[in-house]
């Protein structure tokens, strides 16, 4: 009896760049949120809107994944990459969730510019994952959207470094320090997503272009 392997499976492309759409919406939306706190309560039904079309384009790839014989890549990476995604997704609704919940009000120049690394950080995954369906002819193109991602990342290290340090030597209300170090540890996470769904792409290139 005839054996007869299935083509690669082109759906996972499309759910991740599905994924990476969603991580731009969602940032587009935290951006709002900084820019204009007194929009939050809005914000925070897109935010859970784009959340659950997140969490269920993973669930999607993960029963795909199993249901798979030839994957366009490496299965480990494809769950690996469509986690962090959602990780992405997940870390912005959370970062609108304590900027509410703490009633942050008008955001800082420091936290506002960490808002802008992260929208850049956002728009780099987007095209990344949009790359992937063709890696041999957009190996350089990802290669080059990851080495930005790794300097956005960088210059956001940067950043949080500073504004820790200020906001521990300048403010004196304790609960101040408290609410604003979690949210800028939050910043500072999203912007460490990136670079591990950054790490994570080089790797697939390395492995496949």
């Amino acid at each position: 009896m005839a054996f007869h392997i299935k083509p690669k499976e082109e759906k996972f492309y499309q759910f991740l760049s599905g994924q990476g759409e969603l991580v731009h919406r969602a940032t587009d939306v935290f951006y709002q949120a900084v820019q204009d706190p007194e929009k939050l309560t809005d914000l925070l039904e897109q935010i859970d809107g784009i959340e659950r079309e997140a969490d269920s384009i993973t669930d999607k790839v993960i029963k795909k994944l199993g249901k798979t014989f030839i994957t366009p890549f490496d299965r480990e990476d494809i769950y690996t990459l469509t986690q962090k995604l959602d990780d992405f997704v997940d870390g912005i609704k959370r970062i609108i969730e304590r900027l509410h919940l703490y009633n942050a009000g008008p955001l800082p120049s420091g936290a506002l510019e960490l808002a802008e690394q992260i929208l850049k950080a956002a728009k780099q995954i987007e095209k990344s994952c949009a790359y992937l369906a063709d890696l041999k002819k957009n190996q350089l193109k990802l290669e080059v959207r990851c080495k930005r991602m790794a300097a956005i990342e960088a210059e956001g290290d940067v950043v949080y470094r500073r504004e820790m340090a200020r906001l521990f030597r300048e403010c004196r209300d304790p609960i101040e320090v408290i609410k604003w170090k979690e949210i800028y540890e939050h910043f500072e996470d999203l912007l460490d997503i990136s670079e591990d769904i950054a790490d994570l792409l080089k790797k697939v290139v390395l492995k496949y272009a």
